[in-house]
């Protein structure tokens, strides 16, 4: 087999360079080691910038989200039960987040996929990636119990944090950087209407709580939990009764109750890798950095990384030229470091930390108190909630 542009994994970063090469003219081939339910099925982020809707645009594939998509042009804090609202549109020129689940985007994406010809190599196991450093990379993998070659001029890496490809960079090259947090966010989903029209993020005395949605009538709810928690000691009556406790009195008397269908807790971290490029491997999304949910910046990071590779690898197999590919890891590294900065400090304003002594509570409720009360303050955390601008 023989490709231009080999894409390990199917998530949003692979299946959105796939159709960013098609539309470019350039011919790829996508190895997933699971099947397309499961990828479809994994409940992940919910918010999107401008920059994301832009893209999904751009490639055709808004339709669904324009008509199912809720926009919000602002975001709630709340301060032990005390609530106040940042108009984002108001305070950007007009920019807004939309709420459109990433199960949503990747149905959208493999529903596509098959009349463009990007069909993935589902069950694609045991793939390894070989000359990266030299002029003709290829990738082995087995498939249906048969050994495979794939041949390619460049391996775009976007088979997420645990995936091969981060691996087969020389430990002579990369460097990571992470920030492990003490805490993880116990989510549930249910088949009820959200407690507001637009999230709610709340610092509470007995920890973290947000108040999100996936629609008009299922809601997804969170709340800082133990690292050592286990599903098995929360009860939904216990889940909804320290929802309402952390988001306060005014909005838990708009919470509806009702039986989750999925409850999970994730662990919190902050991770990065550089460089983003080595020889002919680039590293795209979850692969080379990932932030903690509270600034809802994965899929959005996973989407720019792979807006700056499409187009350095179209430009190089249009005209032959290496500046774009040459500049990719530092291009996208300088957005990856300003949406971690934003991601760690707005996870450090919302959440309590076990060793937070009455000072550091101190400073954090008066940021807070400072962020309810100045414009300037609100305009960036708005800009940066709803992204910064490509470059």
């Amino acid at each position: 087999m023989r490709t231009q542009v080999a894409i390990i994994g199917a998530g949003p970063a692979g299946m959105l360079l796939a159709h960013l090469l098609h539309r470019e003219g350039v011919d790829s081939v996508v190895l997933e080691h699971r099947d397309r339910d499961y990828v479809e099925g994994r409940v992940r982020a919910g918010v999107l910038e401008q920059v994301a809707v832009d893209l999904i645009d751009r490639l055709g594939l808004g339709e669904r989200m324009h008509r199912e998509g809720l926009v919000h042009e602002g975001t709630n804090l709340a301060i032990d039960g005390a609530m106040f609202r940042i108009d984002m549109a108001a305070l950007t020129g007009g920019k807004a987040v939309w709420v459109y689940g990433q199960q949503e985007v990747m149905r959208d994406l493999f529903d596509a996929a098959a009349p463009r010809g990007i069909e993935p190599l589902w069950g694609s196991e045991d793939v390894a990636l070989h000359g990266i450093d030299s002029a003709t990379p290829h990738v082995t993998f087995r498939r249906n119990g048969q050994e495979h070659r794939l041949d390619c001029d460049f391996i775009a890496g976007c088979d997420g944090f645990h995936g091969v490809s981060r691996a087969a960079m020389p430990a002579s090259v990369l460097k990571t950087f992470e920030r492990v947090y003490p805490f993880g966010w116990l989510g549930i989903l249910a088949e009820v209407p959200p407690a507001d029209h637009e999230l709610i993020y709340a610092n509470h005395e007995r920890g973290f709580a947000l108040a999100s949605m996936r629609s008009a009538t299922r809601s997804r709810y969170y709340v800082q939990c133990g690292l050592d928690d286990r599903i098995e000691d929360w009860s939904d009556a216990r889940v909804w009764d320290e929802v309402c406790l952390r988001l306060g009195p005014v909005a838990a008397a708009k919470v509806t109750r009702g039986p989750s269908f999925e409850k999970s807790i994730a662990p919190l971290r902050s991770f990065v890798a550089e460089p983003m490029r080595h020889g002919r491997l680039f590293l795209a999304g979850d692969a080379a950095h990932i932030v903690p949910p509270t600034g809802a910046k994965g899929l959005n990071l996973a989407a720019t990384d792979v807006i700056f590779l499409a187009e350095a690898l179209a430009d190089h197999f249009r005209t032959g030229a290496s500046a774009g590919i040459d500049g990719y890891s530092a291009r996208a590294l300088a957005r990856v470091w300003k949406a971690e900065r934003f991601s760690w400090w707005f996870t450090s304003l919302t959440h309590r930390f076990p060793d937070m002594d009455p000072f550091a509570r101190r400073m954090q409720m008066a940021e807070l108190d400072y962020i309810r009360g100045s414009e300037a303050a609100q305009r960036t955390v708005a800009e940066n909630y709803v992204g910064l601008p490509l470059d």
